[in-house]
């Protein structure tokens, strides 16, 4: 967990996110004003989590810029934490806001051992 710490500590000073944990799951929320479902992708590989993002940015009417300070794409690339599984991820994004949920290895998850009665098989 301390590497995806880490990297999320050296993002981008405009990058804005909070990184919540529950007993099942990690939940990235990453603010990407501008962004849509369409212009979004996101892919778990090789234990990285990728954010590929492209803002719209048209300006309204007759406007044209001036200045220019907001950056068309955004490109995050974190490690996931050791213990979050690669599968099963689910992401949304409402209003400029993603929400990135990564549940955990084995969480959720029950194992059923077959006890064997060894009385009722010699008798």
């Amino acid at each position: 967990m301390s590497a995806l710490r880490d990297a999320l500590r050296d993002l981008s000073d405009d990058v804005f996110f909070d990184l919540l944990e529950s007993e099942e799951a990690y939940l990235l929320v990453l603010d990407v004003p501008g962004v849509s479902a369409e212009s979004l992708e996101v892919a778990i590989e090789d234990g990285r989590v990728s954010i590929d993002a492209q803002r719209e940015k048209d300006p309204a009417g007759d406007y044209r810029y001036l200045e220019e300070n907001r950056s068309l794409f955004l490109e995050v690339d974190l490690p996931l934490p050791d213990d979050a599984s690669d599968a099963g991820g689910e992401a949304t994004v409402d209003r400029g806001v993603l929400e990135l949920r990564l549940p955990k290895r084995g969480a959720g998850e029950e194992t059923t051992i077959d006890v064997v009665d060894e009385d009722a098989q010699t008798g």
